[in-house]
C-alpha cells in the first residue's frame, strides 16, 4: 500500500504531521524487513530483490514522482526521511533507494519527454524494475570530460552506435534501464557529452565484472560493457550534447541522498554506541560514565544534527529550486561533505568505544564503518565538494 499523497509544504524545517507519519512508516518496515537481512546480504553481496520490490510497492521507489506516474507525490524533505530510515538499517538498500529516486528518475522527470516517462519512470517508481546511473569510466571519474566510450550516428541517422567500457555502476548486474553518458562530440569535451536511455534486454549491452567492494556489499555494483549496441535518436535524454549539464543537475540531487544516507548510517553507529556505553562496565562502572566515553557521545550527537540541518536546508533549497529555477548545488555539496565525514568520523568512534567487539562481525558496528567511507567517495568526493563550495564562493566557474 502506497503511502498517501504529500501536500506542498512551506519553507520550514518543521515536520508535518505527513512527515512524521512517513517516518514511522518507514522505520518500521526497515526495522522489521531490512535490518534483520541485512548482515546476510552484506556477507554473500546478494542484491535484496524481494524487499526493494517492497519499498517500491509502499511508494519508496518514487518518492518525488507524482501520483499519474506511478510515484508517492512527496517532496524532497520526505526523500531525506527515507533515505535516513532506510540506511539507518541497511546502507546497501539506502545506496539503490538512493540512485532509483535521484539519478534515475529525477533526470528523467526533468528532462525526458513524456513517453520517456512512461516508459521507464513508472516501472521504476513501482518497484517493478530497476533503474541505473552510469557516468563514470575506468579512467574518467571526476573529470567527464575524459571519457572514452563513444556513440556514432548511423548514415541514416536513426541510430547511435555505442562502443566503449564504463564503471562503478550501482546496480549495474541487475538494472533493467540505465542512463548512459558517454561521447557524441569528444572533440568538445564535456560540451560533447550525451545522455541516453539504454534498455539492457538488447544486443551489444553486457553486464562486466561485479565489483569486490569494501562496503555497500549488497547494492551490487559492476562495469557495463557496450559492443556496438545501437541506441535510436529517440533514446536521447535532453539534447545531444546536454548530457553533462543533466550529470550535474541530477548530482546536485543525489548529493542530498548520499548526506541521508551518512545521516542514517552515522545514527546507527550512534545509537549502537549509546546503548554499549550503558551496558558495558568497566573498573566496576558502566563506560558511559568515563569522561573520554561521554566526550565522544557528546561530539557524535552535536554532528549528526548539525548534519542533519545542513540536509534540511538543501533539500528546501531544492524545493526552492523547482519554483525558481535556481541551482542548489553549494548547498548540497555542503550537506554531502559534511554528513559524509560525519559518517566515517561517527562510524570510527562506534568501533572505538566498542573495542574489540566493535572490530568482531558478530555485531554490525563494523558494518557502519566499511559502509560509511564510500559515501565520502560516491557522487562526488570530498575533495570534489570542498572545491564546488569554493568556487561558488569565490564566484569562479
Amino acid at each position: 500500500m502506497a503511502i498517501g499523497t504529500m501536500p506542498t509544504q512551506g519553507m520550514s524545517l518543521d515536520l508535518t504531521e505527513e512527515h512524521e507519519m512517513l517516518q514511522q512508516a518507514v522505520r518500521k518496515f526497515a526495522q522489521e524487513q531490512i535490518a534483520p537481512i541485512a548482515p546476510e546480504f552484506d556477507e554473500t553481496g546478494d542484491f535484496p530483490l524481494e524487499t526493494i520490490r517492497q519499498a517500491g510497492q509502499m511508494g519508496l521507489m518514487g518518492i518525488e514522482v507524482p501520483e499519474d506516474y506511478g510515484g508517492a507525490g512527496m517532496d524532497t524533505i520526505a526523500y531525506v526521511l527515507t533515505m535516513i530510515e532506510i540506511s539507518r538499517a541497511d546502507a546497501s538498500h539506502g545506496t539503490i533507494v538512493s540512485v532509483n529516486n535521484s539519478l534515475f528518475n529525477n533526470a528523467i522527470m526533468k528532462f525526458g519527454t513524456e513517453e520517456q516517462i512512461r516508459s521507464y519512470v513508472t516501472p521504476v517508481a513501482t518497484g517493478e524494475k530497476i533503474g541505473a546511473y552510469s557516468l563514470t569510466e575506468p579512467m574518467s571519474g571526476s573529470d567527464a570530460g575524459t571519457m572514452k566510450s563513444r556513440a556514432v550516428l548511423n548514415d541514416a541517422g536513426t541510430h547511435y552506435i555505442i562502443n566503449g567500457r564504463k564503471s562503478w555502476v550501482t546496480s549495474g548486474p541487475v538494472a533493467d534501464t540505465v542512463l548512459l553518458f558517454t561521447m557524441t562530440e569528444p572533440e568538445k569535451k564535456h560540451k560533447g557529452i550525451t545522455c541516453f536511455i539504454i534498455e539492457t534486454d538488447k544486443p551489444g549491452f553486457i553486464r562486466g565484472k561485479k565489483e569486490p567492494k569494501l562496503g555497500i556489499r549488497a547494492s551490487a555494483t559492476s562495469e557495463l560493457v557496450f559492443e556496438n549496441y545501437e541506441a535510436p535518436v529517440e533514446s536521447i535524454l535532453g539534447e545531444p550534447g546536454q548530457g553533462f549539464k543533466i550529470a550535474m543537475s541530477v548530482l546536485d540531487a543525489g548529493r542530498i541522498g548520499i548526506a541521508s544516507q551518512a545521516i542514517g548510517i552515522a545514527e546507527a553507529a550512534y545509537e549502537a554506541s549509546v546503548q554499549y556505553a550503558r551496558e558495558r562496565e568497566a573498573f566496576g562502572s558502566p563506560i558511559g560514565s568515563f569522561q573520554m566515553i561521554q566526550q565522544k557521545i557528546a561530539d557524535m550527537k552535536t554532528r549528526i544534527e548539525a548534519s542533519r540541518l545542513l540536509t534540511y536546508n538543501a533539500a528546501l533549497a531544492k524545493m526552492r529550486a523547482a519554483e525558481t529555477g535556481e541551482r542548489f548545488t553549494t548547498e548540497a555539496s555542503m550537506a554531502k561533505l559534511f554528513a559524509s565525514e560525519t559518517a566515517m568520523w561517527v562510524a570510527t568512534q562506534a568501533v572505538q568505544i566498542h573495542g574489540g567487539m566493535g572490530y568482531s562481525k558478530e555485531l554490525p558496528v563494523e558494518r557502519y564503518f566499511r559502509d560509511a567511507k564510500i559515501t565520502e567517495i560516491y557522487e562526488g568526493t570530498s575533495e570534489i565538494q570542498r572545491m564546488v563550495i569554493a568556487r561558488s564562493e569565490l564566484g569562479l566557474r
